[in-house]
């Protein structure tokens, strides 16, 4: 018993356990989970790269084995397992764990699919190059040091990085009793708000948040809503939503996951699932059954699976060894202040050296300045230090001395311990350092040659001293160079790093338009109001006069009305000939085969009886710079501001409204500042000024476009604008004729005017005027016939005519068969091999 401590300390419990459990908690706070918010990096990170440092492991080095760097870090900075820091050598190797990977890796490091990396024995690493930058001028001071764990080494508290690492990386950590997850973001847009804040420093979140407009991960992605953006930026913890293979998801347990839900009948259609990823990127092949709709499954896939997922923020790191939530202007600041101070300990560094130098220069300068007299004494004297002594009781002629300072007598050093040496009334006294340096000089330094070089180095030293002094002493010019020196960091490491990470604004409730890959469609509407919207390539291209080819089926007493060509992600803004106007996205008609006649067009709009669709604006996005046209079929003309049908209504709205018995013929956008052309069924159009139509309400009826005749009508309406000249209008009629004239042939007149012919009588009084559009070289055509016929025709093989000539025929049409829709196809490559017809040109 007398070998035990005979001493009983009383104590409180609960005062020692919570004493106890806090001394804990900060040590893991400190000491392994949470990053510094100088450097942005944890104790076990900064260790790393401070012993690949003093291994001289750079990136234009060979790789050293991870072994090797394992091994230097437990012995010398970091007592833990060798599992947990290879484990941090191999995240801060990956491409995909880190924005901007700080090891350069050779070997297996792992993947996306959450395979384990090889062994520390077979792997190698060096720095990456912008690691360096993390660690640059660390031997200058810049930093301040502390023992190691067993007092045997010293590290540094923190690293002097160029770079915003914290959130140029991000972290991750959990510690006890909080945690942090700060996400990566892109380099070129930190260092411009660092800049924006040096600017001013009172400048708000918001104000930053234009340079910094959201992370940037290094897996790409987007993240839904800016919100939660704002938010976390502000208070410093928040959820944002990511999607296209989120940040840090494993991607083979994901495809394992859709393959579970598969095979347990959680998510149907799926018929076969290929991981085909490689070193050029990820891709995982779904291939679906025939009879299931894509949309609907990649909604089951959101759904169900982490094709979408929660990555939440939490801006938490140590300053001063303190844990403390921060907002984005707060994490801005402390690396600028810590730029700050780095950039001043340095140049305090190189000033205390250069003073070093200096003053040994300082003393050779005054030795050959008086070089004769230096020589004879050192010859006279019995030994050194008899010498040394000698050297340093006289004094000095300064001559040489001053004409290298320029009369600038504050630059001399001297020994700044004793006042009796340096400059003196009677000359210069010099120091026992300066005296060893010049009993030190060989004799070759005596050179003419030498000296010349030494007098050159003394002038090179003192206008280094003099910048450090003035960068010390001037604020703007000292931020100057914590600019330049970002600058470089951006010009050599993100110059050309675009965001990888798409943001939008506001967050969105995932709806099927986000599943449709947008592709321009051709859509058909029936005159019993049936509609479809198929592929462009169903379509061969042919020469005008061509037989063409089915199109769809109808019945007896049904034909195509119309057709046009619309994006699938397009809102239709569908007018009617009541006037009403309804909303329908073009993903939402069915997609149905060359022969098939869709779908009543009823099913998507509330149609009265008699109404049917006469017009279909395609709307990419509603804006106050554009106005709608619209043109009825009695002549009159309407100009409303698009943003007046933003508002969707599932009822539809009023448009126009329409005098008895007229109806709506056709809509377009402008700009405000378009001609306007009009053209009747009876071979007629006139042109006028836009603005001589002026903006008018939702409800109102419109003026005057053009005189009509009792028996005529409007049946197209071309909207020209300032450029279009030179712009090309092809006209087609009911007979399956048509031509190319200009424009230009068409004269500017007032509205309300019967216009100008562009048919000749004999054409006029043996058919109609169907259609007229304005087109462009490389267009193609789309007709249709009343049976049902289509025919797809370049443009281009359609002649030029002067206006009033009767053109060329385009189709061939059967006796009591006539052309009743007509549509143009941008970029048409009709040239493929087509069933070719010879065209006749009307005599």
């Amino acid at each position: 018993m007398s070998s035990f401590a005979k001493e009983v300390v009383i104590a409180n419990l609960e005062e020692e356990m919570r004493r106890s459990y806090l001394d804990y908690a900060m040590s893991v706070i400190v000491g392994r989970a949470l990053p510094d918010v100088a450097d942005g990096l944890k104790p076990v990170h900064r260790r790393i790269l401070y012993a690949m440092h003093e291994l001289n492991n750079d990136c234009n080095k060979p790789y050293k084995k991870s072994a090797r760097v394992t091994g230097d870090v437990i012995g010398k900075y970091h007592p833990h397992g060798d599992t947990a820091i290879y484990d941090a050598i191999v995240r801060m190797a990956q491409p995909f764990s880190l924005r901007y990977p700080l090891i350069d890796g050779q070997g297996n490091f792992g993947s996306v699919d959450g395979d384990s990396p090889a062994a520390m024995r077979y792997t190698e690493i060096r720095l990456s190059k912008i690691a360096h930058e993390l660690l640059v001028d660390i031997d200058k001071e810049t930093v301040d040091y502390v023992p190691n764990y067993d007092e045997t080494e010293l590290q540094p508290v923190v690293l002097p990085t160029k770079l915003p690492n914290l959130l140029m990386n991000g972290s991750d950590g959990i510690a006890v009793g909080m945690a942090t997850r700060i996400p990566p973001h892109n380099l070129r847009e930190i260092i411009a708000a660092c800049f924006a804040y040096m600017d001013d420093e009172s400048i708000s979140i918001a104000e930053l948040m234009e340079h910094i407009p959201g992370p940037d991960f290094p897996t790409a992605g987007i993240i839904n809503g800016r919100q939660g953006i704002r938010q976390a930026y502000h208070t410093g913890n928040k959820s944002i939503i990511i999607e296209e293979l989120p940040y840090q998801v494993n991607k083979a347990q994901l495809v394992e996951k859709i393959a579970t839900l598969s095979k347990d009948g959680l998510i149907e259609g799926i018929a076969h699932l290929r991981d085909e990823s490689d070193k050029s990127g990820l891709r995982v092949v779904i291939e679906l059954k025939g009879d299931f709709d894509p949309q609907m499954v990649l909604n089951n896939l959101y759904a169900k699976t982490k094709m979408e997922n929660a990555y939440h923020i939490n801006l938490v790191a140590l300053t001063n060894n303190q844990p403390k939530t921060f907002n984005l202007k707060e994490l801005i600041a402390e690396f600028v202040q810590h730029r700050r101070e780095v950039t001043r300990r340095r140049l305090l560094f190189e000033l205390k050296k250069a003073r070093e130098r200096a003053q040994l220069l300082e003393g050779l300068a005054v030795a050959l300045g008086n070089l004769d007299t230096v020589i004879e004494l050192i010859r006279s004297s019995k030994n050194r230090q008899e010498a040394r002594e000698r050297l340093m009781s006289r004094t000095w002629d300064t001559s040489t001395l001053m004409q290298l300072l320029d009369g600038d007598t504050g630059l001399l050093t001297g020994d700044s311990k004793d006042a009796e040496f340096g400059i003196t009334p009677n000359g210069y006294k010099l120091t026992k350092f300066q005296a060893n340096s010049i009993l030190d000089m060989r004799l070759h330094r005596l050179t003419g040659l030498e000296q010349e070089k030494i007098l050159e180095e003394f002038q090179a030293v003192l206008e280094h001293i003099r910048k450090n002094l003035h960068l010390l002493s001037s604020p703007a010019d000292f931020m100057q160079v914590i600019r330049d020196e970002m600058n470089d960091v951006v010009r050599r490491f993100a110059k050309d790093q675009d965001r990888r990470t798409e943001i939008i604004e506001a967050q969105l409730t995932l709806s099927d338009e986000d599943f449709i890959v947008p592709e321009d469609v051709m859509v058909t509407v029936s005159h019993a109001g049936y509609v479809k919207r198929q592929p462009l390539s169903e379509y061969r291209a042919q020469h005008r006069g061509g037989k063409g080819k089915k199109a769809t089926t109808h019945k007896e007493d049904d034909f195509i009305s119309s057709v046009f060509i619309a994006n699938t992600h397009n809102t239709l803004l569908c007018f009617t000939n009541f006037g009403q106007l309804f909303w329908l996205k073009v993903y939402q008609l069915p997609s149905a085969s060359r022969i098939a006649r869709g779908k009543p067009l009823i099913n998507w709009l509330q149609l009265r009886e008699g109404e049917k669709v006469t017009a279909v604006l395609p709307i990419s996005e509603f804006n106050n710079s554009q106005y709608v046209v619209m043109a009825t079929r009695q002549g009159r003309i309407k100009k409303c501001p698009l943003m007046s049908f933003s508002n969707r209504r599932v009822n539809g709205i009023r448009a126009v409204r329409l005098w008895q018995d007229d109806e709506l013929v056709n809509v377009g956008l402008t700009q405000g500042d378009y001609d306007i052309l009009l053209i009747s069924d009876a071979g007629r159009a006139v042109r006028f000024d836009e603005n001589q139509v002026r903006p008018m309400g939702r409800t109102a009826a419109g003026v005057k476009g053009m005189q009509l005749s009792a028996d005529q009508q409007i049946i197209s309406m071309i909207l020209l604008p300032d450029d279009s000249a030179d712009r090309i209008a092809l006209f087609v009629s009911n007979d399956g004729h048509g031509k190319r004239t200009r424009v230009s042939e068409i004269p500017a007149k007032s509205r309300g005017t019967k216009g100008v012919y562009i048919l000749p009588k004999k054409k006029r009084e043996s058919s109609k005027m169907l259609s007229a559009f304005l087109v462009a070289e490389g267009d193609g055509l789309f007709l249709i016939t009343d049976r049902g016929t289509l025919i797809r025709t370049a443009v281009d093989d359609i002649s030029l005519y002067g206006r009033a000539t009767a053109g060329v025929r385009l189709m061939k049409v059967h006796e009591e068969e006539f052309l009743v829709g007509a549509a143009i196809v941008i970029d048409d490559d009709s040239q493929e091999n087509g069933e070719d017809t010879k065209a006749s040109k009307e005599e």
